[in-house]
């Protein structure tokens, strides 16, 4: 008798996973043409806000200023089809996630591997963003004082 065999739905990526990364597959072969500029970057990441739902957007918007007020070395561009802020090497440094990305409860600041935030055996780098004050501002500029020092 033949047996038959179980099958079940994989758990694969969800659709936002997979739109992130086409959008992130999308970002490198724009990166790989010759001739992109700065300027690039910065307009895919205000194309990019200019999306998000009105309260996320607030909050990219001021993070943008944030990150380069604090950090004018770094280059604005999109990474996973999110705001991103890389440093000389190219290497996100510095990320906004928004809420609707992934239908989170809240907006993401997130650092990469090469922020200078090392504290100890363990630090964070990522915060949960809700509301923008002069508190979240400032915080938002140590840690990208920090993160390219």
């Amino acid at each position: 008798m033949p047996t038959k065999k179980a099958t079940t739905a994989p758990e694969g990526f969800t659709a936002e996973e997979r739109a992130a990364m086409k959008e992130r597959a999308a970002e490198l072969r724009a990166e790989g043409k010759k001739g992109a500029k700065k300027a690039d970057g910065l307009q895919a990441v205000l194309d990019r806000i200019a999306q998000m739902a009105p309260e996320d957007r607030e909050l990219a918007e001021r993070v943008h200023v944030a990150v380069t007020g604090t950090a004018p070395e770094l280059s604005p561009r999109t990474w996973y089809g999110m705001p991103s802020y890389a440093d000389a090497d190219g290497k996100v440094v510095v990320f906004f996630q928004d809420a609707g990305k992934f239908s989170a409860r809240y907006s993401t600041l997130g650092f990469q591997d090469n922020a200078h935030l090392d504290e100890g055996d363990m630090w964070p780098v990522s915060y949960a963003l809700v509301r923008w004050n002069p508190h979240v501002e400032q915080k938002v500029v140590e840690l990208v004082r920090a993160a390219v020092s």
